[in-house]
């Protein structure tokens, strides 16, 4: 589609070890059955295709990811300046947008989106996680932020399921931007935004859609509820549940449902306009 078409713009941000490409097959399903509804994706800052390499599996501080949220969608409403912008969230990348929605709010700024859609959102730390590793780790980084860890050593080699057919092990070996280590701040810092995901909820006030499995290893599905009920000025605001889905919903085995449900929900808020409107 033309530029002047697209009536809504999806922002997408990715997960932890993960790359802009993860949202190739929503973009593949809009181009084929929403050519009103663009979707732009970037690489997140401390992943593995930064295009600066030595912050590859680092963050100095959360506030350069809202930052960079924030300017990546001044320069596509630069492009798009009738569109409809919508923030869409992963794993980490929910996190990111969540926080980078509060902090425009006590900023004094009004959030630079008109709805927002998040999917497999971690909202708390797992209740079977020792607390002590989390406290230690937390302790080191006051000392040593720089230090790397990697997530194998941090969860003592457990197989991590991410759809119903490939672990995290496995796409750590196929992935070219997989990181092998990450630094103490990075995890640290995610923590810290993780604990904030409820509060954070209580700030969002436009249209806001939440997806999540029932099998997501990263975060119990009564605490996505939880966050979910914490959409309190939200106005509007809907629940997509897929109780065997795991945490890559959009590669998972519900794939085609998921993404068709999210498609579907940005087809209500914003319909394409009739040929004569354009």
């Amino acid at each position: 589609a033309e530029d002047q078409d697209l009536r809504t713009i999806i922002i997408a941000v990715h997960g932890f070890c993960g790359a802009s490409i993860d949202y190739e097959n929503l973009g593949n399903h809009l181009i084929k059955n929403y050519p009103h509804v663009g979707l732009y994706a970037y690489e997140v800052r401390g992943q593995g295709l930064d295009p600066v390499r030595e912050r590859r599996g680092d963050i100095d501080q959360k506030e350069n990811w809202y930052r960079d949220l924030e300017t990546f969608t001044r320069l596509v409403r630069q492009r798009h300046p009738e569109a409809n912008i919508v923030w869409q969230g992963e794993s980490m990348g929910a996190l990111i947008l969540a926080g980078t929605y509060r902090n425009a709010i006590e900023q004094g700024r009004k959030p630079m989106c008109d709805s927002v859609i998040i999917t497999s959102p971690v909202v708390g730390v797992r209740d079977d996680f020792p607390l002590w590793k989390i406290n230690l780790v937390k302790k080191i980084a006051e000392l040593i932020p720089d230090t790397r860890i990697s997530l194998a050593a941090l969860s003592g080699g457990q197989s991590v399921q991410m759809t119903a057919t490939s672990t995290h092990g496995e796409q750590s070996e196929t992935n070219a931007w997989h990181i092998d280590k990450h630094t103490l701040r990075l995890l640290v810092t995610l923590e810290d935004m993780i604990a904030g995901m409820n509060k954070n909820a209580e700030f969002f006030k436009v249209p806001t859609l939440v997806a999540h499995g029932g099998k997501d290893f990263f975060c119990d599905q009564r605490k996505v509820k939880k966050f979910y009920d914490h959409l309190t000025k939200t106005p509007k605001k809907r629940r997509d549940y897929y109780p065997e889905a795991h945490h890559l919903l959009m590669y998972d085995e519900q794939r085609e449902e998921v993404i068709n449900k999210i498609a579907l929900w940005l087809d209500v808020l914003y319909p394409a306009l009739p040929p004569n409107e354009k």
